[in-house]
């Protein structure tokens, strides 16, 4: 048997009445992070660039345009939803490696379900297993893939392949070629995707290229059952280095529930723990910026990787620790406001920004997962007196639990942005709590329309 193979068995035989309720859970939070999301990067150029291309092209009209309405192929629909949840780095992580799957399994799966008019549990079931694999493959990958340049659309991808894989109901040979095909259809580059609409972009292939590999699959196109573990494979390309990961212990817990963070806040999700630890400092000090001497990040994932430290542009900010944790001191919190020109000029934030400096000697970490990692803030005032806090994991993320009264804050922040009326933002955010009961994702998008 090939991994892929192995992968494709314990996926097709597992139903969504094996998963867990907690895991289903995760994927209506999700479903919610993710329309959240879309509704703040709906007007972003880049997202509506590819949404017009999508438009102009056409096609048999199978799924919704969220907030817009058009109907196109399920594949493009999928695509283009993913693309502006995407483009608003406000979507969702993996905190492993930091790749967005989230995005990628609701886009696709509610896409290809209206399509295909499978029911909210269908798709809940799809969702858990689309992301299981998507986990698995690319925890093999960490930190590899990251070191040879690889963004996470090169995992994300497996995502949307398995989603659409159950619910077109795939075999286990049907879907073993369908994860052989993802395997060799995307590559993102990170360096892109850290300076530029890149970043949306490996999301926008990655919704396409998974769906359009179950959907090969499906018709009997085949490809090389063993690119994940063959020499000069998928694995050995991006660096993987634990290759047992991906189908150990199968079905004993759900990356969904263990892993995934839902932003409730936008940018970098690396960067959300240390910014709640520098409000907590800030508050707890009761710190007047003005007399802040200097402000230590320690964590040794920043020591090389901290952005720029006066963003001009949503890019700029959502990848910039020293803009998270200077606007955090600042503002006691950071917060969807930070997302904003008027934030990343605002000239207190900005005097603190020159304050920030690195720990050079933070204490390592105690695993491969860099990003998994919060860190300690340690503010300096001018008279001498240091005011510190650490945090390991940001609200929302499977370390810390994730609860509804946060995502629902988040979809009623976010929505209303793309014009939505108060009524179907209500509405619609009703039907993503009762998804068990959804007939039919009409149900759903039908109010996702200004």
């Amino acid at each position: 048997m090939t991994i892929a193979g192995d992968l494709a068995a314990f996926l097709t035989k597992t139903e969504v009445s094996d998963l867990p309720p907690l895991a289903l859970e995760r994927a209506q939070m999700s479903i919610a992070s993710t329309i959240a999301s879309a509704a703040m990067g709906f007007d972003i150029e880049s997202s509506r660039i590819i949404r017009d291309i999508a438009k102009e092209q056409g096609g048999t009209p199978e799924a919704t345009v969220w907030f817009d309405g058009a109907k196109l192929p399920a594949v493009e629909a999928g695509r283009v939803n993913a693309i502006a949840s995407d483009a608003a780095a406000s979507d969702d992580s993996d905190l492993r490696q930091i790749a967005h799957i989230g995005t990628i399994i609701s886009a696709t799966s509610i896409a290809v379900a209206e399509r295909l008019g499978k029911s909210g549990a269908d798709v809940l079931g799809a969702m858990v297993l689309g992301y299981e694999a998507a986990g698995r493959i690319d925890e093999s990958l960490t930190p590899g893939r990251m070191q040879e340049g690889f963004h996470g659309s090169v995992s994300t991808v497996f995502g949307g392949t398995v989603a659409t894989g159950k619910l077109l109901g795939l075999n286990a040979a049907q879907m073993e070629q369908a994860i052989a095909i993802a395997a060799t259809s995307i590559g993102g580059i990170a360096i892109a995707a850290n300076t530029s609409w890149a970043r949306e972009y490996h999301a926008n292939m990655s919704a396409q290229a998974g769906v359009q590999a179950a959907f090969a699959a499906q018709r009997g196109f085949i490809a090389e059952a063993s690119v994940l573990e063959a020499p000069k494979g998928f694995l050995d390309a991006l660096g993987g280095i634990e290759r047992e990961v991906i189908t150990k212990d199968l079905g004993q817990s759900w990356d969904i529930v263990t892993d995934m963070a839902i932003k409730l806040v936008p940018g970098g999700h690396p960067f959300h723990a240390i910014a709640e630890a520098a409000a907590n400092a800030a508050t707890e000090g009761n710190v007047d910026p003005s007399e802040v001497a200097s402000i230590m990040i320690s964590g040794d994932q920043f020591k090389n990787w901290h952005g720029p430290a006066h963003p001009r542009d949503l890019i700029g900010a959502a990848h910039s620790v020293i803009y998270f944790v200077a606007s955090a001191v600042a503002d006691r919190g950071f917060g969807w406001a930070h997302a904003t020109e008027a934030k990343m000029n605002d000239p207190v934030i900005n005097a603190l920004a020159d304050k920030v400096i690195m720990d050079p000697n933070p204490a390592p970490l105690p695993d491969r997962f860099t990003h998994r990692h919060g860190g300690t803030v340690i503010i300096t005032m001018k008279n001498g007196q240091t005011y510190s806090n650490t945090c390991e994991a940001p609200r929302g993320s499977g370390p810390r639990g994730v609860d509804w009264v946060d995502v629902d804050a988040k979809y009623r922040r976010l929505v209303p942005l793309s014009g939505l009326a108060p009524d179907k933002v209500e509405e619609s955010l009703q039907v993503v709590h009762d998804f068990t009961a959804v007939k039919s994702m009409s149900e759903l998008t039908s109010l996702l329309l200004k």
